[in-house]
């Protein structure tokens, strides 16, 4: 069996400087990190800790990938909700979790993040939240040598699961609900972030209702950002009937810009988060329930490990009209 020591003769480094690559330490050079690379790619290394899995032939253990919103001035709950849901089920399956922020992988290339995970014995994962543009996501996916369930990134395969709400329903549905209770015809519409795929069926939603209603819709992009959908009702509200936010931290903003405006516009957001009762006006949105949808991830998971091929799952979701009591209650 080839060694630690082989692949560190190999590239003529030190043993500590291979270690260091595996562990993917932060001080390695390029040069020296390829040559690591390179001599484990040759020689066929596995470390230990995968190898011990391999013989077991028993693992049972997941990642959660979660890419928290930078971009928040807020604490955002989601990211906390998905792990606790996550946690609580795995516990009940006697799976272990360990959770992986996409901040912390985004540097590595695939084969850097296949052994990244292979090295914690990781079999499956749970991917919150993945883009378009996570490139690198993507390729991880197609090696086929994790089980995966994407939550709200519509991919299936043989080894992959997506499991998510109907956000085109969810979208036209709120939407609908508060432009009707409001005879609203010039709709200023925030959306999420571009490359989304969440963003694009929420957008469909709005194309949907805005031809069945013969609407007019200004669309600015608003990244889930309190601050940016705060600035963009500053700017463009005064002339529009309604603001329809693609979250709730974006229809916070937007409440928050009108009441600093002395105006009344009605707002709705999506998601049903509890900061969404602290706004100071009741407003419309999409309930989901974050836990479930973690739990359930992780039961699709599960089952992929013991073989069951990948599916798409649609979960339920619910229209809801938030108020302060609604989160002291």
């Amino acid at each position: 069996m080839v060694s630690i020591r082989d692949v560190a003769k190999h590239a003529g480094v030190a043993i500590s400087t291979v270690s260091k690559v595996l562990n993917h330490y932060p001080n390695v050079s390029e040069e020296t990190r390829k040559k690591v690379n390179d001599a484990i790619e040759e020689l066929g290394f596995v470390p230990n800790s995968i190898a011990a899995a391999l013989s077991s032939k028993k693992s049972g253990r997941v990642a959660l990938l979660l890419d928290v919103n930078r971009h928040v001035q807020t604490v955002d709950e989601i990211p906390m909700q998905y792990i606790v849901g996550a946690i609580n089920r795995a516990k009940e399956l006697n799976l272990d979790v360990i959770t992986v922020f996409f901040t912390m992988i985004q540097e590595m290339s695939v084969e850097e993040m296949v052994r990244y995970f292979q090295s914690q014995s990781i079999e499956g994962l749970v991917i919150c939240g993945m883009s378009k543009q996570d490139i690198a996501l993507h390729k991880l996916i197609h090696t086929g040598k994790f089980k995966v369930v994407l939550i709200d990134a519509p991919y299936v395969n043989a080894n992959t699961s997506a499991i998510h709400i109907d956000h085109t329903k969810a979208q036209y549905e709120v939407a609908k609900e508060t432009i009707l209770a409001n005879k609203c015809r010039r709709i200023l519409y925030i959306a999420g972030k571009k490359n989304g795929y969440v963003s694009e069926e929420r957008m469909q939603g709005m194309n949907e209702l805005a031809k069945e209603l013969g609407l007019t819709i200004f669309t600015r992009v608003g990244n889930f950002s309190e601050l940016q959908a705060r600035e963009i009702t500053l700017k463009y509200a005064r002339k529009k009937d309604a603001i329809i936010c693609a979250s709730d931290m974006m229809a916070i903003g937007a409440m928050k810009a009108l009441i600093d405006m002395d105006i009344f516009r009605p707002v709705s957001g999506f998601d049903g988060i509890s900061l969404m009762g602290y706004a100071g006006k009741q407003m419309h949105t999409v309930k989901q329930n974050f836990k479930d949808i973690a739990s359930r991830a992780i039961d699709e998971v599960d089952k992929l490990m013991k073989g069951q091929t990948g599916q798409e799952i649609i979960v339920p979701h619910e229209l809801i009209r938030m108020e302060y009591l609604d989160v002291i209650s």
